[in-house]
């Protein structure tokens, strides 16, 4: 019984937040002054230049890495971010130990949909592919500093490290961001 309490009442706080996102109302989480802080995943369309959290295993070769990005909002909805990685893989190449960056802006249109462009890259082994990068999705704010930003991310190979615009990674993307 306190099983379906507790899946009622989560329902009923989940909807209201909904509506409340409807109305145009998302609390003030991405007003001028705001500071964002984003842990993303992504899902296929993995390359080296990452600075989020995955996990990544093709025939043989294994692949990780952990990062973070941060962004303030320099008017409402629309905050200047960067972000750091660091990943490590197992492969014939033998690149070890890249750092990952990324520079660019979010803009949250009517405060629930973000549309990011970026430059990003990595640096490790005389290896740095560099992207130029855009994503978009939709923001679920669960209360006043949290968020889960579902979306797809597009990233185009500026270099010969990044195949020079022949490889060009498509990736579903799940974000979750904190609203300071």
């Amino acid at each position: 019984m306190k099983k379906i309490l507790l899946i009622a009442a989560v329902a009923v706080f989940g909807l209201s937040k909904v509506n409340a996102q409807e109305s145009g109302s998302n609390g003030g989480q991405t007003d001028k002054g705001s500071i964002l802080v984003e842990a993303n995943t992504g899902f296929g369309g993995a390359h080296s230049s990452n600075t989020g959290f995955a996990l990544t295993s093709i025939d043989g070769d294994t692949g990780w890495n952990v990062g973070v990005e941060g962004g303030y909002f320099i008017i409402d909805n629309l905050a200047i971010k960067a972000g750091l990685g660091y990943g490590d893989y197992s492969s014939e190449d033998n690149i070890d130990g890249m750092f990952s960056y990324k520079i660019g802006a979010k803009y949250y249109i009517i405060g629930m949909i973000p549309v990011q462009v970026d430059l990003n890259g990595a640096s490790g082994n005389s290896f740095s592919p560099m992207y130029v990068g855009g994503q978009a999705g939709y923001a679920w704010f669960l209360n006043e500093h949290v968020s889960v930003e579902p979306g797809l991310r597009y990233d185009f190979g500026m270099n010969e490290d990044a195949g020079d615009g022949d490889f060009n990674p498509l990736s579903v993307r799940i974000g979750f961001a904190l609203h300071f």
